[in-house]
């Protein structure tokens, strides 16, 4: 977390050069190439961190829960937005202005290392799935990532785990096509371990994806 060994009285003067902000779902919050101008602290909601390549396909790198960054990664490196960022939801984010946002880091050098923290957990996390792509059957990557989803994302709902995403998002997720997605999303929802609707996934049965994934 951003804020992690951060007294209470350090807090909220930092939350206190904040802006609040909120986004709708679907709507943009930056864009991949723009210089940064301002950075998020994401409160509540979830957002898609996406590139696009060469051929022009969309990939989806994380999805941001609370507590997640926007922005300050690259702050201090190009000063330009490395990713797009799209609201999944509604969204409510702590905003700061890039030039605040700097300062602030030089104040409280705690700032410094929980970034250096967060973006180690990431490149942990793109290291993973970037190992399963390379040596796991799709079968088995969709369904840890779902696992992995249902702990960063999920909600609980009348009978499972709702992660919100749709077959498209899981398919970019795990470098593979929609029609494969919606094949095995069927062949498991027939076994009841998840339920899927338009644009949500539920995650009905954990246990058994993780039979699958192992």
């Amino acid at each position: 977390m951003l804020f992690s060994g951060i007294s209470a009285d350090e807090y909220a003067r930092i939350a206190a050069t904040a802006r609040v902000k909120h986004f709708e779902r679907r709507q943009m919050i930056c864009f991949e190439g723009d210089e940064i101008q301002q950075v998020f602290l994401l409160t509540a909601g979830s957002v898609k961190a996406t590139q696009v390549g060469e051929s022009g396909a969309e990939v989806i790198l994380k999805i941001l829960a609370p507590g997640d960054v926007v922005g300050a990664l690259s702050l201090f490196s190009t000063g330009r937005h490395s990713r797009t960022v799209q609201a999944f939801e509604l969204c409510r984010v702590l905003a700061w202005d890039a030039a605040t946002f700097k300062s602030l880091v030089t104040r409280y050098p705690a700032l410094h290392h929980n970034i250096v923290r967060i973006l180690g957990e990431h490149l942990r996390e793109l290291e993973e799935r970037f190992h399963e792509v390379a040596t796991e059957k799709v079968g088995p990557r969709v369904a840890r990532q779902l696992v992995r989803l249902k702990g960063q994302i999920g909600r609980r709902v009348q009978g499972g785990v709702d992660m919100g995403l749709s077959r498209e998002d899981l398919a970019q997720m795990t470098g593979t096509n929609l029609f494969t997605v919606s094949r095995l999303l069927s062949a498991w929802e027939a076994r009841g371990w998840v339920r899927c609707g338009r644009n949500a996934v539920t995650v009905c049965d954990p246990e058994s994806l993780l039979n699958v994934s192992s």
